[in-house]
């Protein structure tokens, strides 16, 4: 019996979620649980903020309220998206079948031709989700502000300025956002020093002894360049986290706790159809509908360094 392609198909609810889920958390920031995920967002969520002044003060045998509480709070705004692709089915069906057949190099192929253009499509907005996590800009279509926009935004964020890193400097570059880091933030356990692709290389070449920092000419365990593999990276004890999403020679410490993403991953908002137009039109082509939401947000701006 052929295998058949028909697939004029509307995932909806707990299935549409699922497939938005997995489009959106596949995001390299999310997918590593960098920054606190806010689901069944479906247009704005608020995040409180608690400030105090000193609150231990001297005894008396009376009780006098003599501190003082702030209630503040910042609001995560989640946009709309959508992706309309029309697919020709012939540009796909090879690369789907040889997978049946058991000659795929790749294991996570779906065996239902509709689940497979699906994963295709969510790699796809998983790439952009990424980007506008860091370096959206709202004025653009497609994006939303991400927090390279907001913290430059945000007069309580410290700020350090950079300069282009290189093997020779990444130590140097890294301590100046370590340095600039608030007291009360230093030593908390989930605090991370957030990096592109080209300071996460240098500080590795760094490591390897092959930067201008004193660090042997043979780097950790003698093994010059060929010492890291998938071990974390750490910098005066905290965790340097490389996020493909953050533009080059900029930097953020941040407790993940403190940075946001929010969507309405469960929500009714979510939509995905696959819509097979051979019976519409007589032609060859596919459509992929997918609908969701999602934005950024931090929460205590002075807890945060940017380095830009």
């Amino acid at each position: 019996m052929a295998t058949t392609t028909s697939i004029t198909t509307t995932y909806a609810g707990e299935f549409a979620s699922k497939y938005i889920a997995a489009a959106l958390l596949s995001a390299d920031t999310l997918d590593k649980g960098l920054v606190e995920i806010m689901p069944n967002v479906h247009y704005k969520q608020v995040i409180q903020k608690v400030g105090t002044d000193d609150i231990v003060k001297d005894a008396t045998c009376d009780f006098t309220p003599t501190s003082t509480l702030t209630l503040s709070e910042r609001v995560l705004t989640v946009e709309e998206f959508q992706v309309n692709l029309q697919l020709c089915r012939k540009d796909f069906l090879s690369t789907w079948q040889g997978a049946q057949m058991g000659y795929s190099v790749y294991d996570n192929l779906p065996a239902d031709f509709s689940d497979f253009l699906i994963a295709h499509v969510a790699g796809k907005v998983a790439q952009k989700i990424e980007t506008n996590i860091w370096q959206g800009v709202n004025a653009t279509a497609g994006e939303f502000d991400g927090f390279q926009a907001l913290l430059a935004a945000d007069a309580s964020v410290v700020d350090v300025v950079g300069t282009s890193v290189t093997a020779a400097n990444v130590i140097t570059e890294l301590g100046k956002v370590v340095d600039a880091i608030p007291s009360a933030l230093y030593g908390k356990e989930d605090l991370t020093i957030y990096v592109p692709q080209n300071v996460a290389k240098a500080y590795v070449r760094a490591l390897g002894g092959f930067g201008a920092s004193g660090l042997g000419a043979a780097g950790i365990e003698s093994k010059g360049t060929m010492w890291y593999g998938d071990q974390p990276l750490y910098f005066d004890g905290i965790r340097v986290a490389m996020v493909n999403g953050l533009a080059s020679n900029k930097m953020v410490a941040a407790q993940s706790s403190n940075l946001f993403f929010g969507s309405g991953l469960a929500s009714d908002r979510n939509e995905v159809k696959v819509l097979d137009m051979a019976d519409l039109d007589g032609s060859d082509n596919i459509r992929v509908v997918m609908r969701f939401t999602a934005g950024v947000q931090h929460g205590v701006g002075s807890d945060i360094v940017y380095y830009a």
